[in-house]
């Protein structure tokens, strides 16, 4: 994924911050399916899911393959795989500071102790 940061595409994460595309992408993780499987689960009408599955592929998330007069839409592992390192590059970050909080509240603690 491109973008300022090497693990994070802020296009992609915008594209999956509208509720209809977050269903399809839940919907995905399921197994391939085509515009009108996904259109038909979700109660879309197939011109809508098609305009979702578009900002979708165009963003990376997805990828469709042609098959017959259908197309097949799933996930791509490359974006998931790309939040789930930068996600983990704050973990580190976050242990710190509860770690921090905690000796601090400690120090309080013991304050009010003296």
């Amino acid at each position: 994924m491109s973008g300022k940061n090497p693990g994070m595409d802020m296009a992609a994460l915008s594209a999956l911050a509208e509720p209809n595309r977050m269903n399809i992408v839940e919907l995905l993780r399921g197994g391939p399916l085509t515009v009108g499987e996904i259109a038909n689960q979700l109660g879309l009408r197939q011109p809508q899911a098609s305009k979702h599955l578009k900002v979708l592929s165009d963003n990376g998330i997805l990828e469709a393959k042609a098959e017959a007069n259908r197309r097949i839409y799933k996930l791509r592992p490359e974006p998931f795989q790309a939040l789930d390192s930068w996600l983990k590059s704050f973990r580190h970050i976050m242990e710190e500071r509860f770690d921090n909080l905690e000796d601090y509240l400690r120090e309080l603690q013991n304050k009010e102790k003296q």
